[in-house]
């Protein structure tokens, strides 16, 4: 015989503990769904990132190289004994070299409309001739128009317009485990996509005293570097540089250059093709607990001067060895890492206040900060790559300031390397000389280099201005379509 179910409902009408039991079942049933749904409404929309904004990733192959570095390596020798002891068992723990004679590849990003292309420094060093490839399968031809080796950075030229684009975001807004997203291409794998989560912040890694890097947990491997990572509104936050690795591969951790950095960088190279970059002239060490307890100081932190350099910006504002700075320019120094970076994006000239910690008292010393002279010793050497351009067949590079004193010049460029086949060397023009002035006018760049034999005529003959060891000479050239 069947229960009778107006009976069943009295019965559990009558049961005050069943009806409890069951309200409560369908609150946990309902609020398992609800925050189900808040959990799938939070997760990141990584599809749409990729459609709209992948268009602007780039995948840069190089020739000319006789090595093809993935990401830099350290030297366990010149390492700091902190530092040393945690990566003396791994001979190339962040990237190590691929063996790829004669070229290598990378990834980069379209920074604007008429062709201004982010990559990592090391991904274009020692190029001999750079392709950048779109997701549309377009290709051009790049030329280098500036590269900084402390940051990792690099600026490309392409001749192209109407080109999609990516948009810098700011790196100091990051949180960590905020979601992010990296494109790039990795061991080849063009325009492949990795997502994670920032693992830390302002971090300092050996051998790197002006980048802050970000820490991700993002799959990067060897090919990504240069390539964009992205926060979940599709702003470039950073871009992919180095990788920790025992096997050189992933490891779980990534680090990447901040987009504030980046447009600092990105600026000067544009400009001038090298980065001026703010020097202080101290050597600094990390205050641990005993040296804080031995200064009188309630906790470890600033940085502590372990010497001065003569005719420096820092022994003319008055720091002296002992002194903690723990303030620069309004900025925290919680640790010596911090200072570089800090100093380094202070305007060459300018000059800002240094708090520091001396014989138990605070002091304040207006400092001028000066340039990093061999900063430009580092700037820029562009190829002549593009279809005109490769005409006259040179790779040049800017005078340093030491160079134009010694050869005596105030500007030109300066010839790094001549293609034994084209019409410079036919010329005579040689390695070390200096074009001061093509076509009647006056050299004043690389690009302006660029510019005046991408403009000159064919067929005709061409009166070139060079200076080698201090003497001027004419020499006359006849460029090919």
């Amino acid at each position: 015989m069947l229960p009778d179910i107006n009976t069943q409902a009295r019965t559990t009408l009558r049961n005050p503990f069943v009806s409890f039991v069951a309200a409560l079942s369908m609150l946990v049933a309902m609020s398992l769904l609800t925050s189900g749904k808040a959990m799938a409404f939070a997760l990141p929309d990584f599809e749409s990132l990729v459609k709209q904004h992948g268009k602007a990733v780039v995948k840069i192959s190089v020739t000319g190289k006789q090595t093809m570095t993935s990401s830099p390596q350290f030297d366990l020798e010149r390492m700091p004994e902190q530092f040393r002891k945690f990566f003396e068992d791994n001979p190339a723990p962040f990237g190590g070299p691929e063996n790829r004679p004669g070229g290598g590849f990378g990834s980069g990003f379209i920074l604007s409309e008429d062709g201004f292309v982010v990559t990592n420094a090391h991904v274009v060093d020692n190029a001999s001739e750079i392709t950048v490839a779109l997701p549309d399968r377009r290709q051009y031809t790049a030329e280098l128009v500036g590269a900084d080796k402390r940051t990792d950075l690099a600026l490309l030229k392409v001749n192209a317009s109407g080109l999609p684009t990516l948009e810098l975001g700011d790196s100091d807004a990051l949180n960590v485990g905020q979601w992010v997203l990296a494109i790039g291409t990795p061991f080849g794998f063009d325009y492949t996509a990795t997502q994670g989560i920032v693992s830390a912040l302002s971090r300092s890694l050996p051998n790197e005293n002006y980048v802050p890097f970000i820490q991700t947990d993002v799959a990067v491997n060897p090919g990504n570097s240069g390539g964009p990572l992205f926060n979940t509104e599709g702003k470039v936050i950073g871009v992919n540089s180095q990788i920790f690795s025992r096997s050189g591969g992933y490891m779980g951790l990534s680090f990447a250059i901040p987009s504030n950095v980046v447009k600092t960088v990105i600026a000067q190279l544009k400009d001038t093709g090298y980065v001026s970059r703010g020097w202080l002239g101290v050597l600094i060490q990390n205050v641990d607990l005993s040296l804080a307890e031995s200064f009188g100081m309630d906790r470890p932190e600033g940085a502590l001067v372990s010497k001065v350099t003569d005719d420096s910006p820092a022994a003319a504002a008055g720091l002296q060895t002992g002194d903690i700075i723990l303030e620069f320019n309004g900025e925290k120094i919680g640790q010596s890492s911090h200072l570089p970076p800090i100093v380094g994006a202070v305007p060459v000239g300018n000059t800002v206040d240094v708090k520091v910690l001396r014989g138990g008292n605070m002091k304040t010393l207006p400092v001028t900060i000066a340039e990093l002279a061999e900063d430009r010793q580092v700037a820029r050497t562009s190829s002549l790559n593009t279809d005109n351009e490769s005409r006259l067949g040179v790779v040049v590079a800017p005078l340093t300031g030491e160079q134009r004193e010694s050869m005596d010049v105030e500007n030109g460029v300066v010839v790094k390397s001549v293609d034994p086949q084209g019409v410079a060397a036919l010329a005579g023009i040689v390695a070390g000389d200096v074009i001061v002035s093509f076509n009647q006018k006056s050299v004043g760049s690389v690009s302006a280099l660029s510019q005046l034999v991408r403009e000159a005529p064919a067929g005709e003959s061409v009166a070139v201005l060079i200076h080698r060891n201090k003497n001027p000479l004419f020499t006359a050239l006849t460029l090919p379509e």
